[in-house]
């Protein structure tokens, strides 16, 4: 029960059967505010402290930070295929497998904040540019072969965010570093 708790702080993706426009605004506000959020909390950890594993058998908080950028960038362009073709198959990649790579264990943070900047402000603007009935446009994910609308996606990926910014404030309080 405890270990759930830390790999799921704020609980999972729970998807309203009904989006509305108001819970669009608040996804998409989400969205806008995580990259300055992140930086925030993050700006002051040593690098001994983005070593640390978020949980027992967990990543670190730079591994998370690095998939933060890879997850997002990877939405943005399931976003754009989605706009672009009938109902596309999206790519799923190895997440866990990517989070061992080099550059997840080695690259400064910076490299990620900057590029999650620039990117949710690219992903803000084309979702407050997006029509209803785009919204409800559908890529097929892979894994289990369902069918998600870039509402439900905008939902995802706003969750998504709050998620691993939990994780990492929740190290945060526990050792005594906030």
């Amino acid at each position: 029960m405890e270990l759930e708790k830390l790999k799921y702080p704020i609980g999972k993706f729970d998807c309203p059967s009904n989006i509305t426009h108001e819970k669009l605004e608040a996804w998409i506000s989400i969205l806008e505010h995580f990259p300055n959020r992140l930086s925030n909390l993050v700006s002051s950890l040593s690098e001994a402290q983005l070593n640390t594993p978020y949980r027992p058998e967990g990543w670190t908080v730079k591994q998370v930070i690095h998939h933060i950028y890879d997850s997002h960038h990877n939405s943005y362009t399931r976003f754009k295929w989605t706009l672009t073709e009938d109902t596309p198959i999206i790519k799923a990649y190895n997440e866990k497998k990517w989070a061992e790579l080099y550059d997840y264990k080695a690259a400064p943070i910076d490299m990620s904040l900057l590029s999650i900047t620039a990117l949710h402000a690219k992903l803000v603007f084309l979702l407050k540019g997006l029509t209803y009935v785009e919204f409800q446009k559908e890529f097929i994910h892979p894994d289990g072969h369902r069918n998600i609308s870039l509402a439900e996606a905008t939902g995802i990926y706003a969750w998504h965010s709050n998620h691993h910014y939990a994780h990492i404030e929740n190290l945060m309080l526990r050792e005594g570093w906030k």
